[in-house]
This record gives structure tokens, C-alpha cells and sequence, in this order.
């Protein structure tokens, strides 16, 4: 598999036994540019030197695993990357050509040397599933079974350690044992630590390479993640079953960041601004903590007590967190409110869960992020929701209980006073889509969406 990933938080120690292909490495043998570099050419796609070499990697990961892809979804690949002298446009001119320039990998016959069958791989473009294996991939596999590693890896260096254990028994011995250690996997958090809060620690754990904490099945009524399943490969696996998320999974930082963070990095983290959370406590997520070899199930909303504190351990880690499959009846939401739609962090995450019948409101849950220290539901406005008929009366008492339930607290982002009144319009919001879902028409104008004590500005909409 190709993932691109950010190099500068990516530890060099985690790329053992992998292949690491860089802007650099695309030219051939011959001399010969990409598809890609050719393409950013032949389109004055590039002028400085800086953005130029992640824009040609990220169009590269595309080029190799999607399928003629369409102008959006070279948007949503090139979402991680800035450019402040050419523009976007030329970029995404490049990114519909590249697949037109004429590459080695469409010639006759195929080269018989382990290097240029390599460049010819690298050429060939994403094709379908079932197609033959490229004799350049059975090179690199071939390369890379040569140095891969069986057993527990460690490597230490100016007094600090690193483990890559290879099973979840011994990954759970070496924490128990070192409780302080940092545990890392994709590094989109930790390796913000190393290289701009210049912090450091003696142990490091990688989680990587333990097998069992790696896929994603579902079975028994749940959607089974393990810890080390990337942001990208989890949402996958939730999207089957809750398409109503995609759109925030979407804006859920970049694919080079979705393709390194794991989903159990980022609920371990428990940040109360982390975007996954909210929306898996309304689906009832609980989550597997193991120390040495005893697990414990807890409901997820349980594991976060207060700011940067859990109900866990010393020694204790999140394993795995498991989704309950949909029930049937179940209406869910979520809105991301944030400064800009791409690449922001929100400040408020709102979520919704309700099941109600012609009687009213069987059941509802809501969560949000950025209105406390911890992702956290909004009990009071459940209980008054809960019982209830679907009116807007009843949602309008629903939005002056969620005042019970935060207090948030005013930052760069948003004041406090903001992110409540949003919280509490986003509770409208889903009741006014949810009415006009039921009814087949377009629902209320946007002014209609305001507090009627107050005017609030109109919350931006995308559509994908």
C-alpha cells in the first residue's frame, strides 16, 4: 500500500522495513520526469521550491491508488498542501493532465532489471483491483520481505529508547512496565511535541507494527477498530454505516495526516477539540483498555474525566474502540463549525443520535467538542428532549438546558458566548433538517435558524 505522509513529524524509526518514496526518487533511471512532474510542468503549475515537492507527492499517492480521479477528489488530495505564488488552479490543470503524459510503464515490453521495472511501476497508473501485479511490485515486495523484521525491534540513542514491539502481549508488558513512555503511531501529535514544543522523553513505543491492533472487522453487532488503524482506513470502515459523518471525516484534517494518525491515537489523546469523539459517543462507542494482560470495557464518554485526566491507569492503554452497527430508526447529525471548511480545527463539534416514533422523542444523544475540557454530552438537553413530542418548542427548551450543560471558555477561536449560541442552533438546525427531510421540502430559510432573543450569523454549509 502507498500512503502519503508528512515527513516532518514522521519518526525516522517508524519507517523501518518500509519503502519511503520522496519527489526526488520519482525520476527515472533514464533521467526521465514522472507523470506527475511532467504534468506540473507543462502546466506552469510550479514556481518556488518549497510547496512544489508536497503538491508532486500527494498527486503521486493519487495517481497510484485512484482510479481516474475526478477534479474533487484531487481537491480533497492536494487539501494538506498550501500554495502561496502559483495558485490552485494550475495544480488541479495538472493533476486532470497527469494522466495523459505518456510514462515507460505504457510501452512494450516490460524491462527485466529490478531497477527499471521499479521506475516502470512507479509509472504505471492506479488500475483495477483484480489487475496483474506489476513486475516492479513484485520487486519491491520481494526487497522489502528481504529486510522485514519477525521479532521485537528496539533501538536506543542519547539515553532515549525505542520499542517496536510485534504483538499486543508484549506491547502491554513494555507499558506496564514503563508507564511514562510515550506510546506513538501515526506521530501527528507526538511529533508536534518533538519538533516544536521541543519536548522528550526516555521510552517510546511504537504501536505500529503490533499485529492485532491493526485492522478493522466487524462482527458480534460491532465495528471492532484496533488502536493502529489509520484515521483514513476507520473512517472507511464507519462510513459503511454512517454516511450521515463523512462530510466531517472529510474535513478531518488532510490525507497525509489521515493516512499516519491512528483513530486510537486520537481518542487516547482525548483533546477536547478532537473531532472523532462527539460523534462516537452518540453512536454509543465503548473502548477497550488492557493493562499487561487484563482488558476492561468502559463506555467512551467514561473515559475522559476532566482537562488532559481519564479513567485510566498508570500502565493502561486503549486497545481498541468498538462501534455498535446502526440500529434500525436511528436519525444521526454532525456539523463542524470552524473558521475555515478546510484544514481547521473546530470550535464547536456538534452530534446527534435520536430514535422517535409518532409517540415523540424514544431516545436521543448529543455530544459536542470545544464547549468543555473534555468531549462531553449534553445531558440536560437530552433529558429535555427525551420523552418528549418532536416540536420546536420542545427543541427550543432542549437549547436553554444545554446552558446547564457547559460552560465554555472564550479563545482565538471563539468567545464563549459563541460557541453556546451555536451549540444551542445546531440542536435547531438538525430538528429544522430533519422536518424537512421527513416532509420532502427545502426547510427554512437561514435567518429562521436564529434565536429569537438574538440574530446569528448564518452557519456555512457544505454539501458533498
Amino acid at each position: 500500500r502507498l500512503k502519503p505522509v508528512n515527513a516532518c513529524i514522521r519518526q525516522l524509526l517508524t519507517v523501518d522495513g518500509k519503502a519511503v518514496f520522496t519527489v526526488e526518487g520519482l525520476k527515472s533511471a533514464s533521467g526521465d520526469l514522472h507523470p506527475v512532474q511532467q504534468a506540473l510542468a507543462d502546466c506552469h503549475a510550479s514556481q518556488c521550491g518549497f510547496c512544489t515537492p508536497g503538491f508532486v507527492m500527494s498527486l503521486f499517492a493519487l495517481y497510484k491508488n485512484t482510479p481516474l480521479p475526478t477534479r474533487q477528489q484531487a481537491i480533497e488530495a492536494l487539501s494538506g498542501n498550501l500554495c502561496r505564488c502559483t495558485g490552485y488552479r494550475p495544480i488541479l490543470d495538472a493533476a486532470q493532465t497527469m494522466l495523459n503524459v505518456k510514462a515507460d510503464a505504457d510501452a512494450a515490453p516490460l524491462p527485466d532489471t529490478d531497477t527499471a521495472s521499479l521506475d516502470a511501476w512507479l509509472r504505471q497508473k492506479a488500475g483495477l483491483v483484480n489487475a496483474p501485479i506489476h513486475p516492479g511490485e513484485h520487486a519491491l515486495a520481494a526487497a522489502l520481505g528481504a529486510i522485514a523484521r519477525n521479532d521485537d525491534f528496539s533501538y536506543e540513542s542519547n539515553g532515549v529508547t525505542y520499542c517496536a514491539p510485534r504483538s499486543i502481549a508484549s506491547f502491554s508488558r513494555l507499558y506496564a512496565a514503563h508507564p511514562d513512555a510515550w506510546i506513538l503511531a501515526g506521530g501527528t501529535d507526538v511529533g508536534l511535541w518533538i519538533n516544536k514544543a521541543l519536548q522528550s522523553t526516555r521510552t517510546i513505543l511504537y504501536a505500529g507494527n503490533v499485529s492485532g491492533i491493526d485492522n478493522s472487522v466487524e462482527r458480534d453487532g460491532w465495528i471492532d477498530i484496533g488502536a493502529a488503524v489509520t484515521l483514513e482506513d476507520a473512517f472507511a470502515a464507519l462510513n459503511r454505516h454512517y454516511a450521515e459523518f463523512a462530510h466531517v471525516w472529510l474535513r478531518f484534517a488532510s490525507v497525509p495526516i489521515r493516512s499516519s494518525g491512528t483513530l486510537g491515537g486520537n481518542i487516547a489523546n482525548g483533546s477536547p477539540i478532537g473531532d472523532s469523539m462527539p460523534l462516537l459517543i452518540v453512536l454509543g462507542a465503548e473502548v477497550v483498555l488492557r493493562h499487561g494482560d487484563t482488558t476492561r470495557t468502559l463506555p467512551l464518554e467514561q473515559l475522559y474525566l476532566d482537562y488532559k485526566k481519564q479513567a485510566r491507569v498508570p500502565g493502561e492503554w486503549v486497545e481498541r474502540v468498538r462501534v455498535p452497527l446502526r440500529s434500525p430508526g436511528v436519525e444521526i447529525a454532525a456539523y463542524k463549525n470552524a473558521k475555515r471548511n478546510e484544514q481547521d480545527i473546530s470550535a464547536v463539534c456538534f452530534a446527534i443520535a435520536s430514535h422517535r416514533d409518532e409517540g415523540g422523542v424514544k431516545s436521543v444523544r448529543i455530544a459536542l467538542g470545544g464547549m468543555a475540557g473534555i468531549p462531553k454530552r449534553a445531558v440536560h438537553a437530552e433529558a429535555a428532549l427525551d420523552g418528549q413530542a418532536w416540536t420546536e418548542t420542545t427543541v427550543r427548551a432542549a437549547m436553554e438546558a444545554m446552558t446547564r450543560d457547559f460552560q465554555p471558555l472564550s479563545d482565538m477561536r471563539a468567545s464563549a458566548a459563541y460557541r453556546m449560541r451555536v451549540g444551542q442552533n445546531l440542536l435547531l438546525r438538525f430538528f429544522y433538517e430533519s422536518a424537512a427531510a421527513r416532509s420532502g421540502s427545502a426547510g427554512p430559510p437561514t435567518a429562521a435558524i436564529a434565536h429569537p432573543a438574538t440574530a446569528v450569523p448564518a452557519l456555512e454549509t457544505r454539501v458533498f
